[in-house]
């Protein structure tokens, strides 16, 4: 099962208003285990940076001043995103943004059905608590120290861990099973060649010296 956790940064709360991506951050788990495979990029947003979301991520206008446009990324966007599940806290965000820049230069959107929404099985599965990423870390006691201020691929990496945690520890169930393959291979390894049972001519000579030193040995007034 091949999944990808995601996140992104933007210049504002609503598409609808102007705002744009100026981060992608993809992180692939296959079986629920981290594969190493990312996908990160900065994105020029074509736009000023407003002073709030400034404060959130601390992506200037300056710095993303000439970084790829959404439109040069996205072929290799989606041949990353392939048709994995996507895993998002808070989906709906960033599938908003992310479909507005698909749509802004004609290309398919992504559907929500195939997105894990972490702050909502976060909420099924804690009522009433606090279900930001944060707070999830804490609740799992997974160090987020490094997280000073909001980053894609940092919150992906976090979020990989929240999520393995929300689905049932590091470990879920059988799920880090490579394959039949892989099964096969290591049992393969494993095979010694069979031990041989049956007493030698020397060792039955042996164990009747033994027997023959011996009084009356018990088993002798069986036969």
């Amino acid at each position: 099962m091949r999944e990808i956790v995601l996140d992104t940064e933007t210049t504002g709360l609503d598409p609808r208003q102007g705002h744009r991506v100026i981060e992608i951050g993809c992180l692939e788990l296959v079986n629920h285990v981290p594969t190493g495979n990312t996908y990160h990029t900065y994105l020029d947003p074509e736009r000023d940076m407003p002073a709030d979301a400034f404060a959130v991520h601390g992506l200037s206008a300056e710095f993303l001043r000439g970084k790829p446009l959404f439109a040069e990324v996205a072929e290799d966007l989606l041949a990353f995103l392939g048709d994995a599940r996507l895993v998002i806290h808070n989906a709906e965000f960033d599938l908003r943004f992310l479909n507005a820049e698909l749509e802004r230069i004609g290309r398919p959107l992504l559907s929500a059905g195939n997105a894990v929404d972490t702050v909502a099985v976060a909420r099924r599965k804690f009522p009433g608590a606090p279900a930001s990423l944060d707070a999830l870390c804490r609740r799992f006691a997974i160090d987020n120290s490094a997280r000073t201020r909001h980053g894609a691929l940092l919150d992906a990496e976090l979020l990989a861990e929240v999520y393995l945690e929300l689905v049932g520890g590091r470990q879920p169930g059988l799920g880090l099973v490579a394959g039949p393959a892989a099964v096969a291979a290591a049992v393969a390894a494993a095979v010694r060649p069979p031990r041989i049972h049956l007493p030698s001519a020397e060792e039955l000579a042996r164990h009747a010296a033994f027997i023959a030193g011996m009084k009356e040995p018990i088993w002798s007034r069986l036969s």
